[in-house]
């Protein structure tokens, strides 16, 4: 099949659509990532909260709390890669068996079209889930070089590397969060573009939504406003349009 004829199994408004997809995908991505200074992201305020973690750490003794609290996090972004994997399988499935799917649509009237356009659909969630597989991993990674980055911080408080060394876990911390975040927000794209398999406009609106959602949780969610009344003196400073 030649470029022209792959090209004619899409409408114009359909490569719209992706281009809507991925430009909304990276432009919510970037903005949470590097919110203003006069209103941040939930997860900026937590990488806050995450610096100061670790400087509570040096303080603490014994540090059983720190090490589970990571422990929960290191459980938490191996189970999302695992059920990324498991959602990657169904979906090779599917491509597998697209000839099911076809006859599927062609029964209910959703749609008349080749097996190699609901392939490229599904190719499209595959790639996302497969960005947010790879992100859980390495997120996973991350929190372990924490974990060994808290367990190189000296016992002693007036140790002269230990405040650096907690420094740098925090840092390795927020990296691994960010990973995790970015990871998360790939899975809420593959939930919407399967919106794509009952036609460009519906792709569209689910991009619209999941903008949405994602914008309210990081800049107008109830857990931020708890978030932000606790932030002075962790390199936030409140102002009237934070409250």
């Amino acid at each position: 099949m030649s470029w022209a004829e792959f090209q004619s199994l899409f409408s114009p408004l359909d490569l719209a659509a992706v281009c809507v997809l991925f430009a909304a995908w990276l432009s919510i991505g970037w903005r949470i990532e590097h919110p203003s200074a006069r209103r941040p992201s939930v997860s900026r305020l937590m990488a806050e909260y995450r610096r100061e973690w670790m400087r509570q750490m040096v303080m603490r003794n014994p540090r059983i709390f720190d090490a589970q609290t990571l422990s929960t996090l290191r459980q938490g972004t191996s189970f999302f890669a695992s059920a990324s994997m498991l959602a990657i399988g169904a979906v090779l499935a599917a491509i597998g068996n697209a000839e099911q799917l076809v006859g599927i649509a062609q029964d209910l009237s959703i749609a008349h079209d080749p097996k190699l356009v609901w392939e490229v659909k599904l190719l499209v969630v595959m790639f996302f889930l497969t960005n947010a597989f790879l992100k859980f991993v390495w997120s996973h990674r991350l929190f372990g070089y924490c974990a060994v980055l808290m367990g190189a911080v000296p016992n002693d408080p007036a140790d002269p590397v230990a405040i650096p060394r907690a420094a740098k876990a925090g840092e390795i911390n927020i990296t691994g969060a960010r990973s995790y975040n970015q990871g998360l927000r790939s899975v809420y794209f593959a939930l919407g573009s399967t919106a794509w398999l009952l036609g460009p406009w519906l792709l569209i609106g689910a991009v619209a939504v999941t903008c949405w959602v994602l914008w309210r949780r990081e800049f107008a969610s109830r857990s931020r406003s708890f978030l932000i009344e606790n932030a002075d003196g962790m390199g936030h400073t409140r102002t009237s349009t934070d409250k």
